[in-house]
């Protein structure tokens, strides 16, 4: 049970961390949010391991274990976050979130073309109906004149890249935590530390050669402290749960539950962003879940 609910708590961190970005990204460039995010997490996170006396079990981790961590860090967070900061910017936390959750889906692909596993028609179908799922979620809507063609077909593109890297990212941290020199509650921490520090670190060294660290400066107090909380809800504790969840319960019950964002998003967008949810895109959130749950909890 204790799986369960830090799965499902990874899920509702994520949605919380959501509607904070996106009223971040109206005053600032996703690029600059994810260096802000990522930097102030990574202190907070490193001041925790030092407060609690966990220190020790960073310095002891075998070195691919640190490795794994970092390079996770880099695709899922580094790669992944700044993708998923620019669907939120240009089609809403409403569309982008639930077609962001069907990373599990990647994991399909993995199995048919690399492991040549024999897929079952409970995957087949789910399958199916998570394709219909991000295609009502996709279509236009009538009367938003703001969000044209080209604005809606970039933010699905960069939501189902995030998509990629963040499934990349998940089954690297599977990898670490579930070595046997790793699973403890400690050692979930220690990772997920670790994966957040590592870009944390290679996105601020980055910033002076790429777009620059004026915009940093330039943020106004309430964009900076949105920003700041949404990366201690979702690197801190949405990631520490989900890892935490991989002690416990495999990572096809994990991953599928901490996919139920969607759920929690679209109304989220709806009540608090004031955002325009048509009847179509709470069925395809729905249907997204339904597919996911249908690809990973039946036999």
């Amino acid at each position: 049970m204790l799986g369960e609910i830090a799965a499902l708590g990874a899920a509702f961190s994520w949605t919380v961390s959501a509607i904070l970005y996106k009223e971040a990204l109206a005053k600032t460039k996703p690029i600059s949010a994810n260096v802000v995010r990522l930097a102030f997490t990574g202190l907070f996170l490193l001041i925790l391991l030092v407060v609690l006396g966990k220190f020790g079990v960073l310095i002891s981790l075998p070195l691919y274990v640190v490795v794994l961590a970092g390079v996770s860090g880099l695709i899922g967070l580094g790669l992944g976050d700044t993708l998923y900061l620019l669907s939120l910017k240009l089609i809403g936390v409403a569309r982008a979130v639930p077609i962001t959750c069907v990373y599990p889906l990647f994991n399909i692909l993995w199995a048919i073309f690399v492991a040549k596993e024999t897929v079952t028609w409970p995957v087949v179908v789910g399958a199916t109906i998570i394709v219909l799922g991000i295609w009502l979620l996709s279509r236009e809507h009538t009367g938003e004149p703001n969000l044209d063609r080209k604005t809606l077909l970039t933010g699905v593109f960069f939501a189902l890249a995030t998509a990629l890297a963040w499934s990349i990212s998940i089954a690297m941290i599977d990898m670490a935590v579930t070595l046997p020199e790793t699973g403890s509650l400690d050692h979930a921490l220690v990772i997920n530390t670790i994966r957040v520090i590592v870009i944390a670190v290679f996105m601020l060294f980055l910033s002076p050669f790429t777009y620059g660290t004026s915009e940093l400066f330039k943020m106004q107090k309430r964009t900076v402290i949105a920003l700041i909380c949404g990366g201690f809800i979702a690197l801190g504790a949405g990631w520490f749960l989900l890892t935490y969840s991989f002690l416990h319960i495999p990572q096809s019950r994990a991953v599928p539950l901490s996919s139920t964002t969607p759920l929690f998003s679209s109304l989220a967008g709806m009540v608090l962003l004031h955002e325009k949810v048509a009847g179509r895109d709470v069925l395809g959130s729905f249907l997204v879940v339904v597919g996911i749950s249908m690809v990973f909890m039946l036999p």
